[in-house]
């Protein structure tokens, strides 16, 4: 008689269990990353209602017990002064308007500054900051940096420079429970965004690196420099 085929060699039950794991996670990955794209695409024209950081610190004043008022006003950037529009790019992305989302320039004079120990500034551009502002909130790890880079070119192809600036301004921190342009002039100033003065403008985007801890009042130094660099740009 002919001898029968061995039989299939069983996959040990683990082994299965493990790859519908891995399989489920990144799918799951996958259509979070989707789910976000799209939300950017909407963002072309929808303002955005919340952000992570506005969770975050909802959830934050919930935990400790503290109270908590969100200021959040999403007004257009026709209604915001080229004064602090100028300040806030001057401040934290000089080359806004000449990378596609990426400023590898700033990028090598951070890792430089890292080997030597002298760190003294950041590379994100804006369109990386308001995507960590829409989707990751404040809290820092390489996954969130790989996931925020991936959505970086979605957000410079869809959106263009000035719908980037329009809702960076205003879902930006600028304050305890501060959200925006708007808001930040009236908590700070008393002031319209309109109307907002140059020296003022320099001190609000001198606080947007630590908007929990700094007051305008106190940014003379970095004020100034802002000042000096809206000049260099001849704003």
């Amino acid at each position: 008689m002919p001898e029968s085929p061995n039989p299939p060699a069983k996959v040990p039950t683990r082994a299965v269990s493990l790859r519908s794991v891995i399989r489920w996670f990144l799918l799951g990955v996958v259509s979070l990353w989707l789910f976000a794209a799209l939300l950017l695409v909407a963002a072309r024209w929808i303002d955005p209602p919340t952000t992570a950081v506005h969770m975050q610190r909802r959830l934050q004043a919930l935990i400790h017990r503290k109270p908590y008022r969100e200021r959040y006003t999403f007004i257009p950037l026709s209604q915001i002064s080229p004064n602090l529009q100028h300040a806030v790019i001057a401040a934290e992305d000089g080359r806004f308007y000449q990378h596609h989302g990426f400023d590898w320039h700033e990028v090598q004079i951070a890792a430089q500054e890292d080997l030597e120990g002298e760190r003294t500034r950041g590379a994100s551009t804006l369109t990386q900051q308001l995507v960590k502002n829409l989707f990751f909130g404040t809290n820092r790890s390489f996954l969130r940096k790989g996931a925020e880079a991936s959505l970086v070119p979605v957000a410079e192809l869809v959106l263009g420079k000035r719908r980037i600036l329009e809702l960076y301004l205003n879902v930006a921190e600028w304050g305890p429970g501060v959200y925006g342009v708007d808001a930040a002039c009236r908590y700070h100033y008393q002031a319209s965004p309109r109307n907002i003065g140059r020296e003022q403008s320099a001190r609000l985007a001198a606080i947007l690196p630590a908007p929990l801890r700094r007051r305008p009042e106190r940014m003379n130094n970095y004020s100034g420099i802002i000042l000096r660099r809206m000049d260099q740009r001849g704003w």
